[in-house]
């Protein structure tokens, strides 16, 4: 039966809807989809080379003289040593390897490729370098609580600076995957719980690593992973399956995949997960008729760890042969340390279970990003050993570290105005087992950073206060285990102090590939820690360390201020000692929701009104809440505060209502009526009141982060057309309906701000 309501109400859009509706007022920030030009010595190429030194082009491997971490990472497997994969580089079997060992190893791998090999393909030389090279910068949603993309786009560029001069052509990164439950590891790795601030940054990160030109050896191709909505496995559980409607995908999952693309990246990598029943690896609607045919993405795409043969194990393939056709036939070009595709192709070929065309197609995809890399022009242009060390940790790499680091942490707390802190004339016990030590500094997934190199807490604590000698340190505990005497030295330190910095949190393997869990709370061992120092009766300023939201608990959750610094890298102790006393002030907004209870996960603030909200005040019988707590955070997306003390007043609209080819401008003031300057990031939200599809309580548009002296008032305007407002409808489609929309220019998502609403009219 025609649903009349809809067609009566629904206006779609035209051809430039959908990208409109992927992005918000800030979408300028996103540029035109890549483009691979093929030149005409590949086809030539193609022509001579035979089946198994096609397969070869399509198969990656793990190093086997890996650099820094990444034997534990990524082990080589399969029985291989160095020698034996310069072997295979002469025979044309390998496209390139990944997580090497710097610009030395690439040299010897390349000149067998070039020099000895039949074909004389050069290899192409893939690192995860996903925050860092050497200079290790915040991990990923750390820094897009800067709410500042451009902040992205330079620390990625400051990453291909390095990781280029070391022989490194192309980055597994960004991961943009979108996480709405904190249980998931991963999420330290990506843009956080919002679509529209994590395609900022996904496209920011792809300009930062890929700059104007992918033959510039300052410069390194970028990696769309994990496509696609790895984010939302079912209980945060990693590897697990991802089951939702197509319109979840598309309004929540897709658009920082989408963002990616548009602005220029040319590979992706399939994502572990299955969605609705097919794994990604082997789903030929998401890799062939979404990703190429509607987005026309036009480079090649990899699987991730063995993703092929996982397959397997996850009961859609019968054995390695099956796996390789499948994934292939899939839209998979390349395959990833599983050694499936150099092992089978050829056969799937000469028996027509795949068809010639298509593997000459993928391998065309290969050679052309090859060339547009500078690989054939140069094959040694990224290897020299000596830039290597010339770019490595470089002072304004630091510095940069340094700036994204204080950017990005986030103060939730600070009553009585604790923070900052004097420099002078107050003893400070610093407590907890991240108060000193060269030890989670860098973060998880970290292969060639060193946390030997990186500043620890203590020693930035100690630079910033005129007098060292103040600073007790006492560890208290271990991460996840008591230490014996550890609380009673904590609390003699305590006692011999007038203020406590209570370093505690989780440790660098808490987070990442691997690493879900159940509680999303500080480990028992650290909290006990918190509850003895608190019983002293001392101002306690909580330092969390972490790479997800936490639900905060008992003395933790009451301490005076709390400050979320995530894991900072390089420049951790400086950048949060610069915030502790006032170098410089708290900028930074939560990019994922920290809820009452672990129990709450997944919570985001998007959620759906649903039909029995508890209304304001306290919770009610049968209402949509869990026992006793809000369904509400603790501290939401987009919280943080600054030092200033800021006002927001005076909404206007520029008219009551909105055409559908029309604009209206949404404005507020913003005063700070504090004595210290601070930087303010005002969020534009709106609601979809009635529509044929039930809209979130609020969704994000657009927001912008001004500086405020002391007195200073601003007025902040965004501008919205109706394709901001647009929706996944019922027809498949983008879709903007007229009715009433509540907006909000307010200081996080479930802060009132300041309110209005509007009407869009046909």
């Amino acid at each position: 039966m025609l649903d009349t309501r809809v067609s009566r109400r629904a206006m779609l859009m035209g051809t430039g809807a959908a990208a409109a509706w992927l992005a918000s007022p800030a979408r300028a920030l996103l540029q035109a989809v890549g483009k691979v030009a093929v030149p005409g010595f590949v086809d030539a190429l193609i022509a001579r080379m035979t089946p198994e030194e096609k397969a070869g082009q399509l198969q990656i491997m793990p190093s086997a003289w890996g650099g820094g971490a990444a034997l534990s990472l990524n082990p080589p497997g399969n029985g291989s040593d160095f020698d034996q994969q310069v072997n295979e580089a002469r025979q044309g079997q390998l496209t390139g390897v990944f997580n090497g060992n710097g610009a030395r190893m690439a040299r010897l791998l390349q000149n067998a490729a070039v020099k000895e090999s039949r074909m004389k393909i050069p290899m192409i030389f893939a690192a995860d370098i996903i925050h860092g090279h050497r200079t290790i910068f915040p991990v990923p949603l750390a820094e897009v609580a800067s709410f500042e993309p451009d902040l992205a786009r330079r620390t990625a560029e400051a990453a291909a600076f390095e990781a280029s001069g070391a022989g490194i052509d192309w980055t597994f990164s960004p991961m943009v995957d979108v996480a709405r439950d904190q249980r998931w590891g991963r999420g330290v790795e990506g843009g956080g719980e919002d679509p529209m601030l994590g395609s900022l940054f996904a496209a920011a990160r792809v300009r930062g690593f890929q700059g104007a030109d992918l033959k510039s050896p300052e410069h390194m191709l970028a990696c769309i992973k994990h496509f696609a909505a790895y984010g939302a496995a079912e209980s945060g559980l990693d590897y697990d399956v991802a089951n939702m409607s197509m319109r979840r995908l598309h309004e929540v999952y897709l658009p920082p995949y989408k963002a990616g693309f548009d602005a220029g990246a040319l590979s992706a990598m399939a994502s572990f997960n299955e969605i609705n029943g097919i794994p990604s690896t082997g789903n030929h609607w998401l890799m062939t008729d979404l990703l190429r045919g509607q987005w026309g993405f036009q480079g090649f795409v990899v699987s991730d760890y063995t993703g092929d043969e996982e397959m397997i194990a996850g009961g859609y393939a019968k054995d390695g042969r099956d796996a390789a056709r499948i994934a292939f036939l899939a839209g998979v070009d390349m395959s990833m340390a599983s050694g499936l595709y150099r092992k089978f192709l050829p056969d799937l070929v000469r028996s027509g279970e795949v068809p010639q065309a298509k593997l000459d197609e993928s391998v065309r995809r290969v050679l052309a990003l090859k060339a547009m890399l500078g690989l054939f022009d140069d094959p040694f242009r990224r290897i020299d050993e000596k830039r290597e060390a010339a770019r490595s940790l470089l002072p304004k790499t630091r510095a940069l570290a340094r700036e994204a680091g204080r950017k990005s942490i986030v103060l939730l707390k600070n009553d009585g105005d604790l923070l900052p802190l004097p420099r002078s004339g107050k003893r400070i016990a610093l407590i907890g087992p991240f108060a000193s030590g060269a030890h989670d500094l860098v973060g998880p997934w970290v292969v060639y950073g060193d946390d030997a190199k990186a500043v620890d807490l203590a020693t930035g604590v100690r630079a910033a206060v005129r007098d060292p000698s103040s600073v007790i340190v006492a560890e208290g505990s271990k991460v996840e285990e008591p230490l014996p005497g550890g609380i009673e030295q904590a609390v003699a330190a305590a006692r011999d102090a007038d203020i406590v910095l209570l370093a505690i949190g989780e440790h660098t393997g808490m987070s990442g590939e691997a690493q879900s869990r159940t509680e999303i709370v500080v480990p028992e061992p650290q909290q006990k820690l918190a509850e003895a120092v608190a019983a002293v009766g001392k101002p306690v300023v909580v330092v969390l360390k972490h790479g997800r939201a936490l639900a905060l608990e008992g003395a933790v959750a009451d301490a005076q201020a709390i400050l979320a610094t995530w894991f900072l890298g390089t420049e951790t102790g400086n950048a949060i000692a610069d915030v502790l006393f006032g170098a410089y002030g708290p900028s930074g907004r939560l990019p994922a929701s920290f809820p009452w209870k672990s129990g709450q996960q997944p919570y985001y603030y998007a959620h759906k009104p649903t039909g029995r909200p508890n209304p304001p005040g306290e919770l009610q019988p049968y209402k949509a809440h869990f026992r006793g707590i809000p369904n509400s955070a603790r501290y939401p997306f987009g919280h943080g505060l600054t030092y200033g003390k800021i006002d927001y007043s005076g909404l206007t609209l520029s008219a009551p209502a909105l055409p559908m080819n029309g604009r209206i401008e949404v404005a507020a003031t913003i005063i700070n009526r504090g004595t210290r300057a601070a930087e303010e990031v005002a969020q534009l939200y709106i609601h979809d009141r009635v529509a044929s599809v039930t809209r979130p309580v609020r969704e994000l548009k657009a927001f912008r982060k001004i500086a405020l002296a002391p007195g200073q008032s601003q007025v902040v305007r965004f501008t919205l057309s109706a394709a901001d407002l647009a929706f996944y409808g019922l027809q498949d489609r983008p879709v903007v309906e007229p009715g009433t929309f509540d907006v909000w220019i307010a200081p996080s998502a479930e802060a009132e701000g300041v309110h209005g609403t509007f009407d869009v009219v046909a």
